[in-house]
């Protein structure tokens, strides 16, 4: 079995891994400034916010097409046909949606397409779970409902510093989202289970306040002091991201993945102020492959 996903789902694997797990990633696209850049082939994330601060345009974002996921699945169906699709939200993105018409273009190809309902590091440790139960041999009905697990159990928050590029891409209503800059108010966001949509479940009038909002959901969830896997990504703010992981570590018993980049076509749509933190109880997760 190969695993195929996208780039936002910010898996924390080196290319190294990715060859030895059979992942292959398909990029996801951001437009700045009448240019289309391939996330990570024809753009890094340094390169994109710089050249986002020096524009006066707002950035474009974009699926991968059908034809890309057909042409991967039938390069890798002449290998081996059996193929397992994780993608970031429905609720976000057309990847889904295309991965699954790329499928019906190549019935050469045994193609199971997972719409993880999140994003960023929560897709992207079912994508690492996955690949690792594949390469053990696991079948596919088992590696669904490993995925299905982690998806119970893993939460995302985040928060950010400035709302035009979530007021931009219609992510948050227009008549609130200018409310919302006017007063300053610092928004917490999370991704809702069902159809994997952002929602707002609190707000600070300032970053820190933000921060301790952060800290008071998770609370709800986990007791101070419960053994949480934890993984904290900033969009290209990293002190902010060293403040929340410090915040987290502070109260919880934490197993933490890397620190990193969000990626860079999420962050087109929430600009680079974004700090998020995905969380899951250590006992939920403890028997992953």
């Amino acid at each position: 079995m190969q695993i195929v996903t996208d780039s936002g789902t910010d898996i924390n694997l080196s290319p190294q891994e990715c060859a030895e797990l059979r992942v292959h990633v398909v990029p996801l696209v951001v437009t700045l400034d009448q240019t289309s850049y391939r996330e990570n082939v024809d753009i890094d994330t340094e390169t994109f916010y710089e050249r986002l601060a020096a524009s006066h345009a707002l950035p474009i974002t974009s699926q991968p097409s059908a034809g890309a996921f057909a042409e991967l699945y039938r390069q890798l169906a002449a290998t081996d046909p059996e193929i397992l699709s994780i993608h970031i939200s429905s609720g976000l993105s057309g990847t889904v949606n295309a991965a699954r018409s790329g499928a019906s273009m190549v019935p050469e190809a045994h193609v199971t397409v997972v719409d993880t309902k999140t994003l960023s590091a929560a897709s992207g440790w079912q994508v690492e779970a996955a690949a690792r139960a594949a390469h053990l041999g696991w079948p596919v009905e088992r590696i669904l409902a490993l995925l299905g697990r982690i998806s119970e159990a893993a939460e995302s928050l985040y928060t950010l510093k400035e709302l035009k590029y979530l007021i931009h891409g219609g992510r948050i209503s227009h008549m609130k989202g200018l409310l919302a800059s006017l007063l300053n108010i610092k928004p917490v966001i999370g991704v809702e289970k069902e159809r994997g949509t952002y929602v707002q479940y609190g707000q600070a009038r300032s970053f820190k306040g933000a921060i301790e909002a952060i800290l008071a959901l998770m609370g709800r969830q986990h007791a101070p002091g419960s053994a949480l896997r934890v993984q904290v990504l900033h969009s290209n703010d990293p002190e902010a991201g060293e403040m929340l992981r410090e915040q987290v570590e502070r109260r919880y018993d934490c197993e933490w993945l890397p620190l990193g980049a969000l990626s860079l076509v999420l962050g087109a749509h929430t600009g680079p102020t974004m700090v998020g933190v995905a969380y899951a109880s250590q006992a939920a997760l403890a028997d992953l492959p």
